[in-house]
């Protein structure tokens, strides 16, 4: 049974027992609490705890899945693979144990054909609920049902959420995987299918802190796992889903797969980082220093390095991204049709590192050379951040290669100077923070605390004035022509943020006027507005009447919203590959001199080169701004 017989025969499994299919869902997860989609839960979390109200009570998917803890192993097992896909079927409050246990034999013995005499079941330890169904429900023998500890049959996610115990289902491939005395999880008795009985949220630790609102039913069965077994191969590299593209990897690089393991290993990890660089790309993931960027540099790089190892000097990666698509781009329409976007980035990421690779390894060769003949088990932490700080290396990657050269890095060292960086960023970024942000207005702040914005309810505020700057210095007062900032209590002035610039109107204080020209928020919660004192004085203390100019935030909300509708045409004309990353939104004719915080000249160049290379960027760095409140206007207008 092929991968997409596999897919399309689970999901027309539930479909016919009242399941809302639905398409996978993006790699890059809702739920700021996680790096990636690790699970096919994921897009259904708030369904699980509560936080969303339950529209299906039944669903089933298979989403596309990154997890990254193993990636060092990818490669080297039969198994492991950072990108995979997860067959899902779930229920919210609706069957539990004994139809999400009956249900799972069904499907496993009766259209994926697996003998019943050599499936293996798993539950929690105390699970005895589970263990009775397995039992005199289903007819598993008792021999053939192992009781497991938390480490192994009680799932969460590493984060707070809906956990609870979990059944396991195993299937015995054969003696020509491997000798086995009994249930031994492993490359002959291989897991294939987790029934996951949510019942609980649990904390960051895994412990149990209440239970949930209804109990759940959240299930996994691995994609390639299930074709390894139904296809009789020995790795997850041998199956349809990965075969082609590991034969690609063979095209780029001259060599045969199957007649030297070192150089399979490195067709394997060619193979696997492509298909999920692929999927990141395509699901808007840009190669970078930190967080998902970071996780996709790293990928990209190592199959680089790899390429190199066999003896590849020139640029693959397009390659492989072709045969990612051709081997998947049915069942995921959207890879194949940011297919050149894909290829491009690929691309400018491997000709840039290939340039760095040749440094650095130089750099690093000489260091494992004096190693060696040192006599000495490791390397300094301070080459490995040298690596990493000055050629772009991955840590990860110097440690891959001194492992391979029978060095170990001296992690605690690396750790030590990058908090260092660390703590010089950090200091770099307050002093540049301190010249904008005076000690005038810290002074403000500490005297009268932060403003109250009331700008989303009303466009008229009365308010109290509590601070007054003028060239930098705090002053009791200000008359006609001073150009000053004032700082309300309260304030219905929109400060700048979210790629929408500043509200402009009047401020009148006790027969002053102040015509502001801009609001920005300064030091977290001061809102401050550059303001001229167009007629009378104005006092510290002293009541006033702040107005925004109605027009203008009318225009600039139109805008904002009208960015937004763009770039969704945009995403829906020429695929998910068009990012919104920073742009400036203003009523028209805008000042020359306005460049938002959120928009920094650095990155409208870069916008402007991604459009140039056919990649349309623009921008909204933020989504919570004014044009919530617009958008139901635009809509009546």
């Amino acid at each position: 049974m092929k991968g997409d017989d596999i897919r399309r025969t689970f999901l027309e499994f539930y479909r016919e027992r009242d399941h809302k299919i639905f398409p996978s869902f993006s790699l890059i997860p809702e739920d700021p609490s996680l790096l990636f989609t690790v699970a096919g839960m994921v897009p259904f979390k708030p369904y699980f705890s509560g936080e969303r109200p339950v529209e299906f009570l039944r669903a089933a998917s298979c989403q596309k899945s990154i997890r990254t803890n193993d990636i060092e192993n990818v490669g080297l097992t039969a198994r492991h693979q950072t990108f995979f896909e997860m067959l899902g079927n779930f229920s919210f409050g609706d069957y539990f144990k004994e139809d999400a246990i009956r249900w799972a034999w069904e499907l496993s013995t009766g259209p994926f054909g697996l003998d019943p005499e050599r499936i293996w079941v798993s539950t929690y330890e105390d699970d005895d609920d589970s263990v009775q169904i397995w039992r005199d429900v289903v007819g598993v023998p008792a021999d053939r049902i192992v009781r497991r500890d938390a480490d192994d049959n009680f799932w969460w996610m590493g984060v707070a959420g809906p956990g609870g115990p979990c059944s396991e289902l195993f299937y015995d491939r054969g003696p020509k995987y491997g000798d086995v005395e009994g249930f031994q999880d492993g490359d002959r008795i291989m897991e294939f299918y987790n029934l996951v009985f949510t019942e609980f949220q649990v904390d960051d630790e895994g412990h149990r802190i209440a239970d949930l609102p209804k109990r759940n039913v959240d299930t996994g069965l691995g994609l390639e796992r299930l074709a390894q077994i139904l296809q009789d191969v020995p790795t997850a590299y041998d199956t349809d889903l990965l075969r082609p593209i590991v034969a690609r990897a063979e095209k780029v690089t001259s060599r045969r797969y199957g007649e030297n393991e070192k150089a399979d290993v490195s067709l394997r990890i060619i193979a696997e980082h492509a298909r999920a660089g692929a999927f990141l790309i395509g699901d808007g993931v840009i190669p970078g220093n930190e967080g998902r960027g970071y996780v996709l540099r790293r990928l990209l790089r190592r199959a680089v390095r790899h390429a190199r190892l066999l003896g590849v000097d020139r640029t693959v990666m397009a390659e492989m991204v072709d045969a990612v698509v051709e081997t998947m781009g049915e069942a995921y329409p959207d890879l194949a049709a940011a297919r050149a976007y894909i290829e491009q980035v690929v691309t400018g990421e491997e000709e840039g590192f290939h340039q760095t690779l040749r440094l650095g390894m130089s750099l690093l060769d000489s260091e494992i050379d004096i190693a060696r003949d040192a006599g000495a088990t490791r390397l300094p932490g301070d080459v490995a951040f040298k690596l990493h700080d000055t050629y772009g290396f991955p840590f990860e990657l110097t440690l891959e290669i001194a492992r391979d050269a029978g060095l170990e890095i001296d992690r605690a060292d690396f750790e030590v100077l990058m908090d260092e960086q660390r703590a010089r960023a950090r200091s770099d970024r307050r002093a540049k923070l301190d010249l904008t942000d005076s000690e005038a207005l810290t002074r403000v702040l500490s005297e009268s605390g932060s403003s109250l914005f009331t700008g989303y309810e009303r466009m008229e505020q009365e308010a109290k004035v509590i601070g007054i700057v003028r060239a930098g210095e705090q002053v009791p007062s200000a008359g006609e022509g001073d150009a000053v900032e004032v700082v309300l209590d309260a304030t219905p002035f929109y400060p700048e943020g979210g790629g929408q610039v500043g509200d402009h109107g009047v401020i009148e204080v006790d027969g002053a006027r102040l015509e502001v020209v801009d609001t920005q928020r300064r030091l977290g919660d001061l809102i401050v507005h550059t303001a001229t004192v167009a007629r009378g004085e104005v006092h510290a203390g002293t009541p006033a009447f702040a107005r925004v100019d109605p027009a203008w935030r009318a225009a600039t909300e139109r805008s904002h919203s009208a960015t937004h509708i763009v770039h969704a045409t945009l995403r829906q004309t020429l695929g998910e590959q068009s990012r919104q990353a920073g742009s400036l939104v203003e009523r028209w004719p805008r000042r020359a001199h306005a460049v938002p915080s959120c928009c920094s000249r650095r990155s409208t160049a870069t916008s402007c080169a991604s459009s140039r290379s056919g990649t349309i960027r623009s921008s909204c760095a933020g989504e919570r701004t004014s044009h919530e409140r617009a958008t139901s206007a635009w809509s009546r207008s």
